[in-house]
């Protein structure tokens, strides 16, 4: 069996189920883990974060919604020479990978039929119902079951441990920073379980624009900065933009110096088995007292107030 895996998320999944060897194809983005940068790649995305700026991706990003045009190419030519058997793609965003309907358009002039599996989770749940959906799928039931269980045993160590958590911080995740855009989907579930208040956005729920007013309002005693796809180098170099806001230095957050920089393309962004690190992680940001373990190096940064 050979499968083109188009999203990280996926890529994550399927080398955790032990198909690392059958995948023969991944997204520009897919480097985790480490080995999935030496397979080919077939897919690219016409935007390039390290070329623009947030203002601009963004520009791009709705100009290219409102001509219902898609923001990523299929190398065809490379799926033609691949022919893999299997494709996995998503129906989640438009933005963050190609979306199925993209994907079904491009394969029609390929030879044979592969399988084309979409995952779409919005919550941590259905994102391990997607590692059950997958694991079946592609014959490896019971390692699917093993990474499921193993996910859940550690959320409800996280659960247990902040039961007793009794002053449960506000929290604000930003999932972009220029213009500001709030986290949803699973990321609200995750602060709550890591014993955190999301003052924005709505456990299952599309992430959304936020204007700086109602941010400034809310107060929130900790801010944490999850820019989408961009790695945490990248994402320094917009914390100008959030600084020279009036009235920036006034939020609860700036003035306890609890404004966290993570890596949201490990911990955040992507819907697969590494969420659960990233309910650590918050766990250890939100109540460093009472998780009290290490996280992983480089996976969290204190933005100077």
């Amino acid at each position: 069996m050979k499968i083109c895996s188009l999203l990280p998320s996926a890529t994550e999944i399927l080398f955790a189920l032990g198909l690392g060897e059958a995948v023969v194809g991944v997204s520009h983005e897919c480097d985790f883990p480490p080995e999935a940068r030496r397979k080919r790649c077939v897919i690219r995305s016409v935007l390039v974060p390290e070329r623009h700026s947030s203002v601009a991706i963004d520009a791009a990003v709705r100009e290219h919604a409102a001509r219902h045009a898609s923001l990523y190419e299929l190398d065809v030519e490379a799926l033609r020479e691949l022919r893999p058997d299997v494709i996995v793609t998503q129906e989640l965003c438009g933005v963050c990978a190609i979306e199925t309907r993209d994907v079904l358009r491009a394969i029609e002039a390929l030879p044979g039929s592969p399988t084309v599996l979409s995952v779409h989770p919005h919550t941590i749940s259905e994102m391990l119902d997607d590692i059950r959906c997958l694991g079946e799928a592609l014959g490896r039931p019971g390692q699917a079951a093993h990474v499921i269980e193993d996910c859940q045993a550690r959320i409800e160590r996280v659960r247990r441990r902040m039961g007793g958590v009794t002053a449960r911080p506000r929290v604000a995740c930003l999932e972009w920073l220029d213009p500001l855009m709030f986290a949803g989907h699973w990321v609200p579930e995750m602060v709550g379980l890591a014993g955190g208040c999301d003052l924005l956005g709505a456990s299952g729920e599309p992430s959304g624009y936020v204007e700086w007013e109602r941010l400034r309002r809310a107060q929130p005693e900790v801010l944490v900065l999850l820019p989408c796809g961009l790695p945490m180098e990248r994402a320094r170099r917009e914390l100008a933009s959030l600084e020279a806001l009036a009235g920036w230095e006034d939020l609860p957050a700036v003035r306890q110096r609890r404004v966290w920089l993570v890596d949201g393309p490990a911990y955040f962004n992507r819907s697969g088995p590494r969420l659960v690190d990233g309910v650590e992680l918050l766990a250890h940001l939100f109540h460093p007292g009472v998780w009290g373990e290490r996280i992983p190096s480089g996976a969290a940064e204190r933005v100077p107030g």
